[in-house]
């Protein structure tokens, strides 16, 4: 059976590219100097659509991903993004596929975007089960999972890997205490390729994550309860 010369030059191009990201569309530009990229529900917040992005293929070096994606966006001038799924062929919309996804590209008003005071997102490793301790209860993380939790007033929340010489962090809710991110990993991420700082603090192997960073993360991930 023959083969021809393109399919095989694509075939070759996933195995050594991995994965691609592309403008699909571009309807407008915005010039800002805005160097975030947070992650909006456009039916409920104020913003001007400006492109779409479509992601092909599968990398598990999420920084490397997000960077590429970053990249794209700061192009047209967007400082938002959403989920945008494929639709069926029967009206649905199809579930997240890590291999083939589209993000939409908005520019927001700094004011406009919307606050999760004292809400904390604990994102798992991209390549290993954990167990997790969240005050006495512990949770198994499957990889590429998240989770988030409400903090109340007046309580402290540990979170622990439960390992030895393992790490530990504690929270607690705080006046307008902006939204919080943190990743459980078995590695260290030293490179940013994006920008500004991916990963800020490390405690062990409890990584605390810019907001950008983790809101991508979250977009590609599982969410558990």
């Amino acid at each position: 059976m023959r083969i021809s010369v393109a399919i095989l030059m694509m075939f070759v191009g996933q195995i050594f590219f991995g994965q691609n990201v592309v403008l699909n569309k571009v309807v407008k530009t915005h010039a800002n100097s805005d160097r975030i990229l947070y992650k909006i529900n456009p039916e409920t917040v104020n913003s001007e659509y400006l492109a779409e992005i479509e992601v092909q293929g599968f990398s598990d070096d999420d920084v490397k991903i997000f960077g590429m994606v970053y990249k794209k966006a700061k192009e047209v001038g967007a400082n938002a993004f959403s989920y945008q799924p494929f639709e069926t062929v029967d009206g649905g919309v199809q579930k997240f596929d890590a291999m083939h996804y589209k993000l939409n590209l908005y520019y927001v008003a700094p004011d406009d975007f919307p606050k999760e005071n004292n809400t904390v997102y604990l994102i798992a490793s991209p390549f290993r089960k954990q167990t997790i301790a969240i005050n006495k209860e512990n949770i198994i993380f499957e990889p590429r999972t998240y989770t988030k939790r409400e903090l109340s007033s007046g309580e402290i929340y540990t979170v622990s890997t439960k390992k030895l010489l393992g790490s530990s962090i504690k929270l607690s809710a705080q006046e307008n205490q902006p939204v919080q991110y943190f990743q459980f990993s078995a590695f260290s991420v030293n490179s940013n390729p994006y920008g500004t700082a991916g990963i800020n603090l490390k405690s062990g192997d409890i990584t605390k994550l810019e907001r950008s960073y983790a809101e991508f993360l979250t977009t590609i991930y599982q969410f558990r309860e």
